[in-house]
């Protein structure tokens, strides 16, 4: 089942409207709330790589009260246990039974907050979390609900007292991308007092409806074409002189995944090369990992993406047609 024309419509008019009411909040950041929205209708998660103050927690609540969903913020430090963030059953004396207890996790929208100052032993109970969508505590299976985003957050500048995070969790989240500072015309605006409080924003769509619109970006068409140049592209990652691990399947999939929602996004009911080329570098460049010499020479993964995207001719437009 392919998404029609009418219902594409739909998609990019609320798809623009959702954004617009956070951007009312976050001012100047139309990007970075475009891709954190895309991750969310393609079911996946987005690390923030940022320095404190960049606006990541006004971010996560502009997103929860535009689409009327729950939003809960986790402070992440070495002392944190994986029961704080998922729940715990406790004795009711008076009932003779245990209880349980919900988490924060269970929340439409999770901040992370600098998740690399926690244990890995608690990392990894968030990322499962991430990975199937539910909890399991004392043998019963509880769903944190739908939709279900986590914005993770990570000091790229101090890394004292924190816990790296490894490469097979790292690929776990969709995307990874920077909030970064305001231009100078948004930083004036914000100290004028035009940024809305979140508090006040107007809810655009419901969750429920929300859901419905995961459903139909997951319609969207895909060709054989545009299948293979995404291979090509991964496959390139793998083969590139800098990289000593290259972009896995499940980093091919999140790229096709967040294409189908692009596309949808911009009113179409297929996707193009340019949906790929656009999303590859927030998609991709995360799952690299390089060789030491080529990071001592400075170079980055998103160079190495930007490369690849370079060498890998596309598919033209009269072989998509």
């Amino acid at each position: 089942m392919t998404i029609t024309q009418e219902q594409a419509d739909w998609f990019v008019q609320t798809f623009g409207q959702i954004a617009d009411n956070v951007e009312r909040a976050v001012l100047g950041k139309r990007r970075v709330v475009e891709l954190v929205l895309t991750a969310m209708l393609s079911d996946g998660h987005v690390l923030l790589e940022d320095v404190p103050g960049t606006g990541k927690t006004s971010l996560a609540r502009a997103m929860a009260q535009s689409v009327q969903g729950t939003n809960t913020r986790i402070q992440f430090t070495p002392d944190l246990l994986p029961s704080d963030i998922t729940g715990l059953s406790v004795y009711d004396q008076k009932e003779g039974v245990f209880e349980f207890h919900a988490g924060p996790i269970f929340a439409n929208i999770v901040l992370a907050d600098e998740i690399n100052r926690a244990s890995p032993k608690t990392q990894s109970a968030l990322l499962e979390v991430m990975e199937e969508g539910r909890v399991t505590i004392d043998g019963v299976s509880r769903p944190v609900g739908v939709p279900f985003l986590v914005l993770a957050t990570q000091n790229p500048v101090e890394q004292a007292g924190t816990y790296r995070l490894p490469e097979a969790q790292l690929d776990r989240f969709m995307m990874r991308t920077s909030l970064g500072y305001p231009d100078h015309a948004a930083t004036v605006r914000i100290l004028d007092g035009a940024a809305v409080a979140t508090a006040q924003l107007t809810p655009i769509i419901t969750p429920q409806a929300l859901v419905g619109m995961a459903d139909l970006a997951a319609q969207v068409y895909v060709d054989a074409l545009v299948l293979d140049y995404i291979a090509r592209l991964v496959d390139s990652t793998r083969s590139a002189d800098e990289v000593r691990l290259g972009v896995s399947i499940r980093g091919a999939l999140a790229l096709t995944r967040a294409v189908r929602t692009r596309a949808a996004s911009q009113g179409r009911t297929y996707a193009t090369p340019d949906d790929v080329k656009a999303l590859a570098v927030p998609v991709l460049s995360h799952r690299l990992i390089l060789h030491p010499e080529a990071e001592f020479d400075g170079v980055t993964q998103e160079t190495v993406i930007g490369q690849v995207l370079l060498d890998v001719a596309p598919p033209s437009r009269r072989e998509t047609a």
